[in-house]
């Protein structure tokens, strides 16, 4: 679990300095530009098609997990818009509330006693 901690404190970190380092050369003009790409329906777009899908997934499962309560939908929609970063640090800290039992973290404390 420890190693799994540290991947995704990796991941965390890396993607943040990453995004500060983008947005501070070419602004926050995300949104026309990732969409303009799928738009153009070349290999970028295809690339961000696919990463949508997975964001998608992302946020219904952070959705799901927290069985559509207004918080559960708030990460939803926070997996959806913020990808890696808040996956990763829910994760990380789903990790820490569950003592690493991955069952529990992934279905939550109801579905896992089930």
């Amino acid at each position: 679990m420890n190693a799994f901690r540290l991947l995704l404190g990796l991941i965390f970190g890396v993607i943040v300095v990453y995004t500060v380092l983008v947005a501070r050369e070419h602004g926050l003009g995300l949104f026309a530009v990732f969409f303009g790409d799928i738009a153009e329906g070349a290999w970028p777009g295809q690339f961000n098609l696919d990463f949508m899908g997975m964001l998608v997934l992302s946020g219904f499962w952070m959705a799901w997990r927290n069985h559509f309560t207004p918080g559960g939908l708030l990460l939803g929609v926070g997996g959806l818009l913020l990808g890696a970063p808040i996956l990763t640090l829910y994760l990380f800290i789903l990790s820490q509330q569950t003592n690493g039992d991955v069952k529990r973290m992934l279905l939550g404390d109801q579905r896992a006693a089930a």
